[in-house]
């Protein structure tokens, strides 16, 4: 069963690997509708005032923040690298495209662009430091619980350890 969880997806069936990328996508979607909820009712804060309210916290952020990591660490460990990327950033960033979209801002005030850019490059970074961590970590393991050789160390000098170890 964990080779099964754990293990790559490449070698797993092509039914299992979509399902798998198709899950961790729509988890990535639901962390941010769950950690930061649109208000629908957005109104200026004050009469005059240019700015809208908010229902976003910090403690949301963060959550917002560690969920993605942790999903970003499973499916980076599990596929290529470029697959964690898409399917961990792409969906936050897409759905706050859409809200900082769906709220008009006067003008003068629409920084909406700008803010959007950055942090979609922030959630980016994130889960590309995430992957790596985890892709490195990786290749120890499935060498290790490939069997080859008898003792511990005979594994780093072989062809198996050298292909599980790429990035791609």
């Amino acid at each position: 069963m964990t080779e099964k969880l754990l293990g790559p997806l490449r070698t797993r069936p092509w039914p299992e690997r979509w399902l798998t990328r198709v899950l961790g996508a729509a988890l990535s979607g639901a962390a941010y509708l769950l950690c930061l909820p649109w208000d629908l009712r957005n109104r200026p804060g004050a009469t005059g005032s240019i700015t809208e309210t908010t229902s976003m916290t910090v403690l949301g952020a963060v959550l917002l923040g560690v969920a993605l990591l942790l999903l970003a660490a499973y499916l980076g460990r599990r596929d290529a690298l470029a697959w964690p990327l898409l399917l961990v950033a792409g969906p936050p960033a897409a759905l706050m495209y859409v809200s900082f979209h769906s709220h008009p801002e006067p003008p003068d005030a629409a920084v909406w662009p700008l803010t959007w850019a950055f942090f979609t490059l922030v959630v980016a970074a994130g889960v590309l430091i995430a992957t790596a961590v985890a892709r490195r970590y990786r290749a120890a393991d499935w060498a290790k619980s490939s069997g080859s050789g008898d003792s511990g160390d005979s594994w780093d000098s072989s062809d198996e350890a050298l292909s599980l170890a790429r990035w791609w």
